[in-house]
C-alpha cells in the first residue's frame, strides 16, 4: 500500500503528516531540527511503512532535511511553494494556515497530483562539490563587484585619475597602488622613475609604460578636496582596499579549485568544448545541469528551466508572449554567459545572434534566442554523453566547412 507524507520544514521544528491512498490521516507529529529529531523522523516513518512504500513531499529540493531523507532511501518529491499556494483554496475557503495543515496539504496534493511531480534524484558527490564551489564563487564575485563599484565611485568624487590609471580598480596592481597612494597629496611627487620602480616591484604585466600611466594619472580632473577631506577619504579608500584584497585572493583560490573540479568531473569533457577558453563558465553550466539524465525530459524543458524560453498566455482572442521570470537563476546566468561568449567566437552562434538582431530584437532578447538554440545542442550532447563537436553540429556545418576552406586557401 502506498502512503504519502507531507513535511512542512522550518528552521527549528518540522511538521509531518502521513495519509493513505484514500486521503485518511495515518499520523501527524512534529520533530525538532536536531540529530535526535532527524532520527525520530526516520523511526516514526518506518513504523508506518517501509521506505519503498512512502513518498515524501517537501517545499524545497535541497537542505539537510532532504539529504537525510535521501540517505535513508526515502522517495523525496520537491513541490514548488507557488504550487502549494495555488492549491490552498482547494482545502480552505478561509485561507487559514498552520504548520500541520500545510503538511496535510502537501501529503494530499502528492496523493492526488503525484504523477505531475518528479521524485528527487540525488546528485553525485562530484556535482555537489562543483555546485558548492561555483555558487560560493558567484556570491563572492557579486560582493567584489559591489565593493569595487563603491571604491570607484569614491575615487571619482575626489581623485578620478586613480580610478583610471589601471584597467580594473580591483586588480591586484590597482589595489597595491591605492594602498600606497590613497590620496592626490600622497602621489604629488610620483614621477616616471618612481612609477617604473613601483611597476617592477609589483611585477606589472600590462602593456603601458610608466610614462603613459603617469600621463593618464595627471590628465584626469584635478581634485578640489581640502586636506582634511582628502585625508578622510583616503582612509575610506584604504578600508575598501583592505576588503577587496582578501576577496580577490579567495576568488583566485576558488577559481583554481573549480578548474580542477570540472576537469575531474565525469561530464566535464561534455561541456568544456562549448567554451573556447576558461573552465569557470563550463563549470557554472555543468554545476546547474547536474548528472541526472532524467531531470530534463527535452531541450525545451532545459530552456524553460534556464529562462531561455518565453511564457505564452493565451485566452480567446488575446495572446501574449512574455519574459520568463520563474526559472533557475544560476542556470540562466550560465546559459547567457555561454551565448554572450560564443557569439564572438563561434560562426554559427554569431549568425543566430545577428539574425535575431536583424529582426529588431534588443541585445538581451537576442542572447536568450541564442541560449535557447544552444540548449538543443547541450541537451543532445548531455543525453548522449558526447562532447560538443562543431563538425557534427548539422546547423553549424556550413560555417565550419567555410572556415576550413579559408584556412586551406
Amino acid at each position: 500500500m502506498q502512503y504519502f507524507v507531507g513535511l512542512d520544514w522550518a528552521a527549528r521544528e518540522h511538521a509531518v503528516c502521513v495519509v493513505d491512498g484514500r486521503g485518511a490521516v495515518v499520523a501527524q507529529f512534529t520533530v525538532a531540527h536536531t540529530v535526535t529529531g532527524m532520527t525520530d523522523l526516520a523511526a516514526r516513518l518506518a513504523k508506518v511503512a517501509p521506505a519503498a512504500e512512502l513518498r515524501i513531499a517537501i517545499e524545497r529540493p535541497t537542505g539537510l532535511v532532504v539529504d537525510t531523507l535521501v540517505e535513508g532511501k526515502f522517495a523525496v518529491v520537491p513541490i514548488h511553494p507557488n504550487v502549494v499556494k495555488a492549491a490552498r483554496p482547494r482545502y480552505s475557503a478561509a485561507q487559514g494556515k498552520t504548520d500541520l495543515g500545510d503538511a496535510y496539504l502537501l501529503a494530499d496534493l502528492l496523493r492526488t497530483d503525484g504523477h505531475r511531480f518528479r521524485t528527487l534524484a540525488p546528485l553525485s558527490d562530484e556535482t555537489k562539490a562543483l555546485r558548492g564551489l561555483v555558487r560560493v564563487r558567484d556570491d563572492l564575485v557579486g560582493q567584489r563587484v559591489a565593493t569595487a563599484n563603491q571604491l570607484r565611485c569614491l575615487l571619482e568624487q575626489f581623485w578620478p585619475g586613480a580610478a583610471e590609471i589601471f584597467a580594473d580598480v580591483d586588480s591586484p596592481i590597482a589595489l597595491e597602488f591605492l594602498d600606497r597612494y590613497p590620496t592626490p597629496q600622497s602621489a604629488a611627487s610620483l614621477g616616471e622613475k618612481r612609477m617604473a620602480a613601483f611597476m617592477a616591484r609589483h611585477s606589472y604585466s600590462g602593456r603601458r609604460t610608466a610614462a603613459e600611466l603617469v600621463q593618464r594619472l595627471r590628465s584626469a580632473v584635478t581634485s578640489v578636496a581640502g586636506e582634511l577631506e582628502a585625508e578622510a577619504k583616503g582612509e575610506c579608500v584604504r578600508a575598501l582596499v583592505a576588503v577587496l584584497r582578501p576577496l580577490v585572493a579567495q576568488l583566485a583560490t576558488l577559481s583554481a579549485a573549480i578548474e580542477h573540479a570540472v576537469d575531474a568531473h565525469p561530464d566535464g569533457k561534455i561541456v568544456t568544448p562549448l567554451f573556447r577558453s576558461g573552465r569557470i563558465c563550463a563549470a557554472q553550466l555543468l554545476a546547474e545541469i547536474g548528472d541526472d539524465r532524467g531531470r530534463f525530459v527535452s531541450a525545451d524543458h532545459l530552456a524553460a528551466e534556464g529562462g531561455a524560453a518565453p511564457v505564452t498566455r493565451e485566452s480567446g482572442k488575446h495572446r501574449a508572449v512574455t519574459f520568463r521570470w520563474a526559472c533557475n537563476m544560476h542556470l540562466r546566468n550560465a546559459l547567457n554567459t555561454l551565448a554572450d561568449t560564443t557569439r564572438h567566437t563561434n560562426p554559427w552562434a554569431r549568425n543566430v545572434y545577428q539574425r535575431a538582431r536583424d529582426r529588431g530584437h534588443e541585445h538581451p532578447h537576442a542572447i536568450r534566442i541564442l541560449a535557447r538554440a544552444w540548449c538543443r545542442v547541450i541537451w543532445t550532447c548531455w543525453q548522449q554523453r558526447t562532447p560538443y563537436d562543431p563538425t557534427k553540429h548539422r546547423a553549424a556545418r556550413p560555417f565550419t566547412l567555410r572556415l576550413v576552406d579559408q584556412e586551406a586557401a
